[in-house]
């Protein structure tokens, strides 16, 4: 009886948290969304159905002192976004499930409600659902998004062949670069006790741009011949993209566009480009003989290597010097 009453007092704590994130403009492809026991949604002829889940974990993927409530919202969303970007895909929904603290402040929860919701009605992308429950501690976020391609077209991480060179999208190592200094500043607690980022100095981090148009004019064009997004970090990423295809690669560490950031505008070290994650920029292959212009959709391309026979991956760094890349990125499970 007790533990009854006790889950019913948790259930009416997080009830306006419910109404207040579950609250978005509705898709054409939404015909039912929120206030049913399931979302229906009616797809156009010819397409298929992509679908991503994401964890945003708090102390993981996020800190509150260091992160703002809409750069959280935002963050989450954006985990998705840049997996249905990877596969050339269009964005159609989203379901959030949240588990918080029952000591959470209420404002925390709308500025989060409303750095998510900003970024779905960017895309047009309906928030149609999800889940609320009480967390023993910290915040638990999960976003699943759908999205939609036509039937067969794609661009998965096993179409990179020999020969095929490869590109990459924006900058690197913005991301990286940010939770390092938030981490140095951790260190010198003392030193800069009430110090915080500036996200506009960070912007790659605190506010991710997951490059859906980009990803869907490579497939439209037929350009790329397989793709994955930069979440893990380039090491990592072109790792994943080379097993799937069955190949490895050569990258020239002096055409790995690195990242500039803080209010000077600092080069990021190289180590960060090639093994920060978070930076939701894409990492595709292309057939020899395709131009690729150097921007699609406002968005600088870099052309940075090559596939090759494999299975190893090599750096070039300069003086032609060569060795093998290890990924280092982001990995679950391993420390």
């Amino acid at each position: 009886m007790a533990k009854a009453a006790e889950q019913r007092q948790a259930d009416r704590s997080v009830r306006p948290t419910r109404t207040s994130v579950f609250t978005s403009v509705f898709a054409k492809s939404v015909f039912t969304g929120i206030g049913d026991d399931c979302a229906v949604l009616r797809l156009r002829p010819g397409q298929e159905s992509l679908v991503t889940t994401d964890f945003s974990l708090e102390g993981i993927h996020f800190r509150r002192d260091w992160h703002p409530p809409e750069s959280v919202g935002h963050r989450c969303l954006t985990r998705g976004l840049s997996d249905i970007a990877a596969m050339g895909g269009e964005p159609v929904a989203a379901f959030l499930s949240l588990a918080l603290p029952r000591d959470l402040p209420q404002s925390w929860v709308g500025r989060f409600a409303r750095g998510l919701i900003n970024l779905a009605e960017k895309f047009g992308v309906t928030l149609a659902g999800g889940d609320t429950a009480e967390s023993p501690g910290g915040i638990l976020a999960d976003i699943v998004v759908m999205g939609t391609a036509p039937k067969g077209k794609s661009v998965l991480r096993s179409g990179a062949r020999p020969g095929d060179r490869i590109f990459v999208s924006g900058e690197l190592g913005g991301s990286a670069a940010a939770v390092a200094e938030m981490r140095s500043d951790l260190k010198n607690e003392n030193k800069n006790k009430n110090k915080k980022l500036n996200p506009r100095d960070y912007r790659r981090h605190f506010y991710p741009e997951p490059r859906i148009e980009l990803g869907r004019v490579l497939r439209e064009k037929g350009l790329a011949s397989a793709m994955i997004d930069t979440s893990d970090g380039l090491s990592t990423d072109l790792a994943h993209l080379c097993e799937e295809s069955g190949v490895g690669a050569e990258l020239d560490a002096a055409l790995i566009p690195r990242a500039r950031v803080g209010k000077l505008s600092k080069k990021v070290d190289l180590d960060l480009a090639l093994h920060g994650g978070e930076d939701y920029e894409l990492l595709f292959t292309v057939r020899a003989g395709k131009r690729i212009p150097a921007q699609i959709a406002g968005v600088a391309l870099t052309e940075v290597g090559h596939i090759t026979r494999g299975p190893k991956i090599f750096l070039w760094i300069p003086r032609n010097m060569v060795h093998e890349l290890k990924p280092r990125g982001w990995q679950h499970f391993q420390r």
